[in-house]
């Protein structure tokens, strides 16, 4: 474990500089050296291990009002971590343990207790804390099983199905007795998705011409539970398909989150009517008081491997734009993390 003697007096972070209109370009971040910052009362330093990329972190680049405040120019990308204590002014904290925070793209950071969350690093490891044990895990959990409501023997069809939560949540479907239906890019990810997860079926979006006749063959007794990661032409052809009383968990749109005007596409809610379909959008955090018991199940399956996960690491903050630029345009195969120390 590390100790005081061996921190360093400066560290690399990742600042934003631009507010892209469209696609995101390496030239909207700067690397920066900046003074490692020292603890006051109540908080800790922390080494950071992991930088979690995630899709959500597209709209905090925005000036827009959202259910986060934007992040700010010349300012630390934001962004969740993993990381060890190496200095603590904290009596809840000592140095060597190990937690999760959102402390954004830096190799140094200060936490402070209010958010810090430990991890056990003996069930799994730490990386996972920004992943199938962390907000992902807990977004597929909580989406799926609160806002989805799937009932045994029911379809439940996922988009980005090898992304951080597609991944998880058509596994925890088939652990509630259900049809699990993954859409996914590219006939390696849609192996991975029903030979290593175990889904029943999936769909690869950018081989089949009609999504349609695709979604029929996989899905012959119709949709009951659609969890939308991405929005856009693959979720029109999801929602043509829904049964009567389908429910929708609108997680994120991230076909669109680079687009620079509004994709026109079909008016699908008027079938929403006959078929009586329920649709809502969510946010992780609706859930935090129920964390506790949800992330002790999340555990109990990952260590019997009943939940099994991917990660995609690139190493070195200096990799984290391009990483995260890639992970937009679908290119990561699995969660995408940032492995600093």
């Amino acid at each position: 474990m590390s100790n005081a003697a061996a921190i360093p007096k400066t560290h690399r972070r990742v600042v934003l500089v631009r507010r892209p209109p469209g696609e995101p370009a390496e030239t909207d971040f700067r690397v920066e050296e900046a003074p490692v910052p020292e603890p006051r009362h109540g908080e800790v330093l922390v080494k950071v291990h992991y930088l979690s990329l995630d899709p959500y972190q597209r709209g905090r680049m925005r000036d827009a009002a959202s259910y986060a405040a934007p992040v700010g120019l010349n300012e630390v990308m934001a962004g969740g971590t993993v990381g060890e204590v190496v200095k603590s002014a904290h009596d809840g904290f000592k140095v060597g343990d190990i937690v999760e925070d959102r402390l954004g793209w830096q190799e140094y950071a200060i936490g402070s207790g209010a958010t810090l969350r430990k991890v056990d690093p003996s069930i799994a490891p730490i990386s996972t804390a920004n992943g199938v044990l962390g907000m992902p895990g807990m977004t597929a959990y909580f989406g799926l099983l609160q806002v989805g409501q799937p009932k045994p023997g029911e379809t439940v069809v996922v988009s980005a199905a090898s992304g951080a939560v597609g991944q998880v949540v058509g596994q925890i479907a088939k652990l509630m007795g259900c049809r699990a239906v993954g859409i996914a890019g590219g006939a390696k990810k849609c192996a991975f998705v029903t030979d290593e997860l175990g889904f029943d079926a999936c769909i690869d979006y950018k081989a089949e011409k009609n999504l349609d006749a695709a979604l029929q063959a996989a899905c012959p007794n119709g949709i009951d539970v659609y969890f939308d990661n991405v929005g856009g032409a693959i979720s029109d052809a999801v929602l043509r398909n829904l049964n009567f009383f389908a429910r929708i968990a609108l997680c994120g749109s991230i076909s669109q989150y680079n687009a620079t005007s509004a994709e026109m596409g079909p008016r699908l809610m008027g079938t929403f009517v006959g078929k009586r379909v329920t649709a809502r959008g969510f946010i992780v955090f609706d859930f935090a008081q129920h964390y506790g018991p949800a992330m002790r199940q999340m555990g109990e399956w990952v260590r019997a491997g009943k939940v099994k996960y991917r990660e995609d690491v690139v190493e070195g903050i200096d990799k984290a734009p391009r990483a995260f630029i890639g992970m937009l345009r679908g290119e990561n195969f699995g969660k995408m993390l940032v492995k600093l120390a």
